[in-house]
């Protein structure tokens, strides 16, 4: 049966994920933020071009994936319905085709290269503009993509650190500024650290599929056990950090609005050591919650400084 416009839209709007974009525009956000509170500029056109870069980007790599990871994606949908993990299974429901999704990808690298072009040469934003352009668009879309496909060469998730971390905010704050502050080497830890453990943690439900398709992500290649330490281990850095971010420079009431987000990432260690991972309901949960503090902690550095 044929799908309407508004039906076609509605996959077209599940493939892409827009809400799974906030990751990647807040961390700009901020940058763009800290570029104003620093040095009185803010350049909205470069603004609203630098965030279509990022939102290409992160069309790129979604799109990619759901390409790539396809047959793994196609188990995944069999043991579980976790909405944080196992692909968004429209391309599985037939309602897009397989290699659309990935010309779409294509696509959007393409499109985001215009942009830094027009960025670097038409706004001149700075001789870096591309190069941080690239080093976004590059991890991001052979993230999945083959022969590279950095999710099974056990790193993917430290790519995707940097890649949502420091990168949205040091590229933001460049493209206005044409510098990068020195506090933003350090202000982008705890949010780097707590993405890394969104994509740890939304591995857990993935896990039997990922071994079925031999998918050698860092939890394939540790298993369950170390993979749980290695989350708590990042979880409590990730804390550590904010706590200390005083000492960098950072306005002290970052600690009172990051407070709600450390109960919450508390709440999840203390959880995962109860087990409820194993527990498929439970852990759809915690994979939400993990999400919230990571866009909490960015969150957080936004309302210090406004």
């Amino acid at each position: 049966m044929t799908q309407s416009f508004a039906q076609t839209l509605q996959c077209w709007f599940r493939l892409s994920r827009p809400p799974f974009h906030s990751v990647g525009a807040l961390p700009f956000i901020l940058g763009t933020l800290l570029a104003y509170k620093f040095n009185a500029v803010f350049n909205w056109e470069v603004f609203a071009l630098g965030l279509s870069g990022v939102v290409l980007i992160m069309l790129a790599t979604y799109h990619s994936g759901e390409y790539f990871d396809y047959k793994g994606d196609v188990i995944s949908s069999r043991l579980h319905n976790n909405q944080f993990a196992g692909g968004t299974r429209t391309l599985q429901a037939g309602k897009i085709a397989p290699a659309i999704a990935l010309w779409t990808s294509i696509i959007a690298v393409i499109a985001a290269l215009c942009i830094g072009i027009l960025l670097q040469f038409g706004y001149k934003t700075g001789p870096c503009t591309l190069l941080l352009g690239i080093l976004g668009t590059l991890p991001g879309f052979f993230y999945s993509t083959e022969p590279v496909r950095l999710v099974k060469r056990g790193i993917g998730e430290l790519f995707i650190g940097f890649c949502y971390g420091w990168l949205p905010v040091a590229s933001s704050y460049y493209i206005q500024t044409g510098t990068i502050a020195p506090i933003i080497n350090l202000l982008w830890l705890p949010i780097g650290l707590s993405i890394f453990n969104v994509i740890l943690l939304n591995e857990f439900p993935d896990y039997e599929a990922d071994v079925a398709t031999d998918k050698k992500n860092l939890l394939y290649r540790i298993g369950k056990p170390k993979g749980l330490l290695v989350y708590i281990i990042v979880a409590v850095l990730t804390s550590l950090s904010m706590f200390a971010a005083p000492a960098w420079g950072v306005p002290a009431k970052v600690t009172y609005f990051y407070l709600p987000f450390f109960l919450v990432s508390l709440y999840i260690i203390v959880q995962l050591c109860r087990k409820a991972h194993e527990d498929a309901r439970k852990l759809e949960i915690l994979c939400g919650l993990n999400i919230v503090v990571n866009l909490g902690i960015t969150l957080t550095f936004i309302l210090v400084y406004i």
